[in-house]
């Protein structure tokens, strides 16, 4: 009988140490499913948080300053053509011609050279190379200065058309 009870005794510490072995299996992997549940809460949290988007294409600043760019190697061609119109300013009609086109021409160099002025005046290199954000006073300006560049390049468009038709006729 003791031969039967030593196993039984034997049998139910095994019994007890498979189980105790299993509820802490079963405990880790519980921990571990919270742990993962944790996890993934915190990750969709903080891949949510709302961060400011960055616009879609050009900033207005970036807008403004295209056009810029694009007219600014024009004031080589604006020098050209006043030196090739110079000389054949005279008191004919032709002359009075090629006045008024040089005139024009100087005109939109002068307003390019004034414009580049007062911009750099309104704005600082930040704000204007690296887009720092503006306040509602400099917002406004800058609506105010997209309108002057896109009328200075059309003064400028308009001038060299105008001296090269000039010079091609006469």
């Amino acid at each position: 009988m003791n031969v039967v009870l030593a196993k039984m005794t034997l049998f139910t510490e095994l019994l007890t140490a498979l189980f105790c072995k299993f509820v802490l299996i079963k405990s880790l992997v519980m921990t571990f499913k919270t742990a993962t549940v944790i996890l993934s809460l915190f990750l969709i949290f903080v891949s949510c948080k709302s961060e400011p988007k960055k616009e879609e294409g050009p900033s207005q600043m970036e807008e403004v300053m295209a056009i810029h760019d694009e007219v600014m190697p024009k004031m080589g061609n604006i020098s050209s053509l006043i030196a090739d119109l110079k000389p054949k300013v005279d008191s004919t009609e032709a002359g009075k011609e090629y006045l008024k086109a040089m005139q024009d021409l100087q005109g939109a160099h002068r307003s390019m050279m004034d414009w580049m002025k007062g911009f750099g005046e309104r704005f600082d290199h930040e704000e204007i190379m690296n887009g720092k954000e503006l306040n509602a006073e400099k917002q406004a300006w800058l609506l105010e200065e997209e309108v002057k560049v896109k009328e200075l390049r059309e003064q400028i468009n308009t001038s060299i058309a105008n001296a090269e038709r000039v010079l091609a006729v006469n």
